[in-house]
């Protein structure tokens, strides 16, 4: 296919990302209900860090304010923006609108959950669970291990391995900034990653059927049906 009709999720993946949402989902849905109404970081939160207060200094203080930069609106458009050009100068227009439909879409998800779940830090004002910020990030990564995926002809087992690689360095690098500098429980980082697992999945499938329909072409139901793993 061109690089305008070409799948958002390669038909090797498909299974074992409905299978990672599909786990994804009962531990987001777990966390909000086990750390609804609090303010306090639970026994999980002990483990890592007292997130009561900014925890790292310089330089490592500077290099986290730098990552959560990224998850900031100007930061964030910065990169949704250079990403969708990327695409829209290859003329990948389908990954284009994942790009900007799988993150947005990760980042609205976690702001709904906030007020449902109600968990706050440093006051009342600040709802923490789901972290948005997390969540941007690791939709942002997954999506681009998407493209990758789709662009090299990775078959299962390498595809699956980068993207779950793609979301635990974008995910632990995001979550490490928020919690060292006392914006989110560690558990609040994994309710964003999580989210972020159950999100972009659904969409880039979403977007798939849409612009197929959109095309007047068939939806794919058997694309990978008897392929073969490429290694």
């Amino acid at each position: 296919m061109t690089g305008a009709s070409a799948p958002s999720v390669p038909p090797t993946l498909r299974g074992p990302l409905g299978v990672i949402a599909a786990l994804s989902v009962p531990l987001v849905v777990a966390i909000g209900a086990l750390y609804a109404g609090h303010s306090l970081p639970g026994r999980v939160d002990r483990w890592f860090v007292e997130p009561t207060a900014d925890s790292v200094g310089p330089p490592w203080r500077h290099v986290a304010l730098a990552t959560d930069f990224l998850g900031e609106p100007a930061g964030a458009a910065l990169l949704i923006m250079a990403a969708v050009t990327g695409c829209l100068l290859l003329r990948w227009r389908r990954a284009a609108v994942l790009v900007v439909a799988g993150p947005g879409l990760a980042v609205v998800t976690a702001t709904l959950l906030k007020p449902l779940v109600g968990r706050t830090i440093h006051g009342p004002d600040n709802l923490s669970y789901p972290s948005g910020h997390t969540a941007f990030l690791t939709a942002l990564a997954l999506v681009a291990a998407l493209l990758v995926t789709g662009r090299r002809g990775l078959g299962r087992t390498a595809g699956t391995s980068l993207v779950l690689a793609a979301a635990a360095v974008a995910g632990g690098a995001m979550g490490w900034a928020q919690v060292a500098l006392g914006a989110h429980y560690p558990t609040d980082v994994l309710g964003g990653w999580c989210t972020a697992l159950v999100v972009v999945p659904v969409t880039a499938w979403l977007v798939d059927r849409t612009t197929d329909r959109m095309a007047g072409r068939p939806v794919d139901r058997t694309a990978d049906a008897g392929a073969g793993e490429h290694r």
